[in-house]
């Protein structure tokens, strides 16, 4: 088939790159416009028009996919599918029936579970065992379409978000490919979603990235590894703020309340509404990561000192 891929960040480019080597016609790709990145705010390329540049692809990058601009180079390409992977913006009913089979979206659950932006981090935040990815007919609903296919992946007690994102980019890409294939051979059928187990995820903010020592180990655990890379986890120490990395239960440690620090010689443990959890990597304002002995080291943290 003839395709135009549709993505933004680094977790569309194993997707992109999958489907570049199918055998399918990569046409082109569309990606949202450069922006400023980074610590000096330079305007930089997205990850997907990066690697298309890369490789020879033609860059498309309007600002928003309803433009005329826009639709009539698509028109001009003459897709029959668009692939899409977190491309990150809304895409009009007009763009839509461009393609004759449409555009297919590798959205990263078990649709209809986790519908929106943030599905993965919503699935390690509330404890889910088991998760994946599904291949849907993108329409005008909030990743309401029906369903091609899907894959499991069951949730590791060490999981950050960011892990296992890369994770399922990579099995999800194979995914995607095979439904492409599927399409091309008159194969493929989408079975429209369930009407039950529809949740939500939309993007964690940074508010919600603040620990809540007054939880529950387990749950300071989950919201510390949801969080991790983006938007950070954090809490505050004498009113300055520091950012968490993943932390360890421990049921066996000496009993705290709720953000009360205790600094051992090889462990630096904070107290939550049941168990304390051991601090792994801890990240103070204008620092470089380091590990949490280090940190109460140079810190000198006072016993009874609470995290906020």
């Amino acid at each position: 088939m003839r395709l135009v891929f549709a993505g933004t960040p680094a977790v569309a480019v194993p997707a992109l790159a999958a489907v570049a080597a199918s055998g399918h016609e990569l046409l082109a790709v569309v990606t949202r416009p450069d922006a400023p990145a980074g610590r000096g705010r330079g305007v930089v390329r997205s990850p997907v028009g990066a690697w298309a540049d890369a490789h020879g692809v033609e860059v498309l990058t309007p600002a928003r996919p309803r433009e005329p601009e826009f639709l009539d180079r698509l028109r001009e390409l003459a897709p029959d599918c668009v692939p899409v992977v977190a491309y990150g913006a809304l895409v009009p009913p007009v763009a839509l029936e461009i393609p004759r089979h449409g555009w297919v979206n590798l959205h990263f659950s078990l649709l209809p579970a986790w519908r929106g932006a943030a599905p993965v981090q919503h699935a390690v935040l509330h404890g889910d065992e088991l998760t994946g990815a599904s291949v849907f007919q993108l329409e005008e609903g909030l990743d309401t379409g029906p369903v091609y296919g899907t894959l499991t992946d069951r949730i590791r007690p060490e999981d950050t978000s960011g892990a296992l994102l890369d994770r399922l980019a990579d099995s999800g890409a194979g995914l995607l490919v095979s439904v492409l294939d599927a399409i091309a051979d008159g194969a493929a059928r989408a079975r429209p979603q369930p009407a039950d187990g529809v949740s939500l995820a939309p993007k964690l903010t940074v508010a919600d990235a603040q620990v809540r020592w007054t939880d529950p180990a387990f749950a300071v655990d989950r919201r510390i590894r949801a969080c991790t890379p983006a938007p950070g986890a954090w809490t505050t120490l004498r009113g300055d703020r520091v950012k968490l990395g993943p932390v360890r239960p421990v049921p066996d440690a000496p009993e705290l309340k709720p953000g009360e620090l205790l600094v051992e010689r090889k462990r630096v443990l904070a107290g939550t509404a049941t168990t304390p959890v051991a601090l792994g990597e801890v990240r103070a304002a204008g620092k470089k990561p380091m590990p949490a002995t280090d940190w109460a080291r140079g810190v000198r943290v006072d016993a009874g000192e609470l995290f906020a």
